[in-house]
């Protein structure tokens, strides 16, 4: 009995041992960085490497970034290496996404390994993207921008509700995708502003952004940022209009140099101003 139980100890230790020496392989394998350490690209920039990153952008990001990285739904991804950011925090970013945004934790479904090679991919943008000169007077593209389009948009917590916030429209978009959607060249609409149009029985017709919408309900924001539900079933049509409510601005509108002034403001705009008493 004696030996049968020497023999189940050893089994046991060997066992055990197995299983210690199998979890440390895994950890080396998942590169998994130890307490206090960020964590590293395993990864080197060959041809195979950028081009498999290059596949999981235009795969997984692409959608909101556009396909060339120059923003569209989402911000600009060509300069993020130029303004300072580091791979390592990228990857941090990207797994685990930014709260209260748009930006998913894209570790939910893209692989670690793609996550590196992706950011491998941006930084060969951030390295052959020139950035653009910039043009115009911001001082007075601030005084348009109050008197044309502060009425829908809002800034540092001033200005209407109907279209997005543009406190932060600075990092988020080029000069070019920001003259693109100025001059209505742009159909990518963002979410929670997408154009409806209910028609009520009495005919009368409703224009707003959905705010929210089930099978049997539908909440709009009208030009006036008025809230108002309605229950399908009661409505004679609800549409999804494709175009945007935001107005066209055409050179008879806007010319060249505002344009440029606007935009130039509009590039200032990189965060929340700290409150003045």
């Amino acid at each position: 009995m004696r030996m049968v139980g020497v023999q189940v100890e050893n089994f046991v230790a060997r066992l055990a041992a197995s299983v210690l020496v199998a979890g440390v392989s895994l950890a080396a394998q998942g590169q998994t960085p130890a307490p206090g350490q960020s964590p590293k690209n395993p990864f080197q920039p060959t041809p195979q490497t950028l081009q498999e990153g290059m596949a999981a952008f235009r795969g997984n990001c692409a959608y909101c970034h556009g396909m060339d990285a120059r923003g569209a739904r989402g911000p600009d991804l060509t300069g993020v290496f130029r303004s300072g950011r580091t791979e390592d925090g990228l990857f941090q970013l990207v797994k685990t996404g930014i709260p209260g945004s748009e930006m998913p934790p894209a570790g939910v479904f893209l692989p670690e390994n793609d996550i590196w090679k992706t950011l491998m991919y941006l930084r060969t943008l951030s390295a052959n993207e020139p950035s653009e000169p910039p043009r115009g007077d911001a001082a007075n593209g601030e005084k348009i921008f109050w008197a044309r389009c502060s009425g829908c948009h809002r800034v540092n917590e001033r200005g209407g509700v109907i279209g997005p916030d543009l406190s932060r429209i600075g990092v988020a978009r080029t000069r070019s995708v920001l003259v693109r959607q100025i001059r209505g060249a742009m159909e990518d609409i963002r979410p929670g502003y997408e154009p409806v149009t209910v028609t009520t029985p009495d005919g009368r017709t409703v224009r707003g952004t959905r705010k929210n919408e089930d099978l049997f309900s539908v909440q709009i924001m009208d030009s006036t940022e008025r809230l108002q539900g309605f229950v399908k079933s009661d409505t004679r049509a609800v549409v999804r209009e494709k175009r945007s409510v935001m107005p066209v601005y055409g050179s008879d509108q806007l010319n060249e140099k505002d344009l440029d002034d606007l935009v130039r403001y509009l590039g200032t705009l990189r965060g929340a101003s700290p409150r003045t008493p």
